[in-house]
């Protein structure tokens, strides 16, 4: 870089000496033709020749000596000039060496900034690495930060479950020992019960064996009491026998929606009132037995505003009552009935067709013990 500055400068010393010289000798010569002309002028003017001779002569031997002086002067300069040119040329010379010196100096010095600039890449890279580093300690420090506040919140956690499960331990250890206390409290009303229970037990089994026995007893009626009664229905097909009871269609009994019995319904409860009557001479006054009489209709709602019941339950509940009254009516003593109703609480059948419906709108008969 410095090199080139210096390669491209030119010694301009020479040519300026001479271009002086010659300037100093051309004004020179001007001066003297000036001069001359001015003389040549002065001669020939008849009003003042006399005395412009004179001031010529004057004049020339002035110009004399400024010739003279201008003379020696130019010869100063001539010398002055050699002097600058020997001057110059000494410059030149140091000035090529010191511009050789530069060119080494600018070899070194574009080897130095190849260096520099190698070594300013290498910062620069370094300096990459460095801010990378820099940020993951700080990510590091960070995480390490909030471990550190995450290990603090846990302990706190840790110590607050600690200071909670020991708090549950002593209350368990208390709880404990009041169900201790409990148990031996309970072990000694059970050693004092433990012989009340034996006596109670011993009751419980009699009272048990009595009733097994009482039940057999019912049971050996039933079947004759549901012979009895098919044989006095004959070949109705409004009375089904279900297992241990006898079902009684409400469509043959009641009308549809009403409780009070139809002229079909009663002549079939008057058959069937004989039948426990009979009954109640057949089976021994210790026994003590009823006839559940059971009520049941299907799933239709009731109309608002129907007089006499708000829903089938009361409905059921009264065809029930009305089944009782009548039997009581035909001699069936009071205390052996005992009416009830379910509603549409037990159907026998699960659909919503005529035929579903129409079986579970029913009147059942059991025979059992109170």
């Amino acid at each position: 870089m410095l090199n080139m500055r210096y390669r491209n400068q030119t010694n301009a010393w020479p040519g300026f000496v001479d271009l002086f010289s010659n300037l100093v000798i051309i004004l020179i010569f001007l001066l003297i033709v000036f001069v001359f002309l001015w003389t040549t002028t002065s001669v020939f003017n008849k009003s003042t020749g006399a005395k412009a001779v004179a001031e010529l002569k004057q004049t020339n031997a002035a110009q004399a000596e400024q010739i003279e002086q201008m003379t020696m002067d130019e010869e100063e300069a001539k010398r002055l000039l050699i002097l600058a040119r020997n001057e110059l040329e000494s410059l030149e010379a140091n000035n090529i060496a010191l511009t050789n010196e530069l060119n080494e100096i600018d070899l070194s010095i574009d080897d130095l900034i190849t260096a520099y600039e190698n070594k300013v890449l290498e910062l620069q890279d370094q300096g990459v690495q460095m801010q990378e580093m820099v940020a993951e300690l700080t990510r590091q420090l960070n995480q390490a930060t909030l471990d550190k506040e995450r290990a603090s919140e846990l302990e706190q956690e840790r110590k607050a479950l600690q200071e909670q499960m020991n708090a549950q331990r002593m209350e368990l250890s208390a709880q404990l020992e009041k169900l201790q206390a409990a148990l031996e409290a309970a072990e000694e009303k059970s050693r004092a019960q433990e012989i009340q229970y034996v006596e109670m037990s011993a009751r419980l089994n009699k009272a048990l064996a009595d009733k097994v026995a009482e039940l057999k007893d019912v049971s050996q009626y039933q079947s004759a009491f549901y012979k009895a009664i098919k044989n006095a229905m004959g070949n109705r097909t409004s009375l089904q026998p279900d297992g241990d009871r006898f079902i009684v269609s409400s469509d043959i009994l009641f009308s549809s929606g009403a409780y009070n019995l139809t002229a079909e319904g009663k002549n079939q409860l008057r058959l069937i009132a004989n039948v426990i009557k009979d009954m109640e001479n057949q089976i021994p006054t210790d026994i003590n037995w009823i006839i559940r009489v059971d009520g049941h209709t299907d799933s239709k709602a009731v109309i608002a505003g129907t007089p006499g019941y708000k829903n089938n339950t009361q409905l059921s509940l009264l065809r029930a009552t009305a089944v009782v009254d009548e039997l009581a009516k035909n001699g069936v003593s009071r205390r052996r009935l005992l009416p009830s109703g379910f509603g549409d609480t037990a159907p026998v059948a699960l659909g919503n067709d005529p035929a579903s419906l129409q079986q579970n709108r029913r009147i059942e008969l059991q025979l059992t013990n109170r």
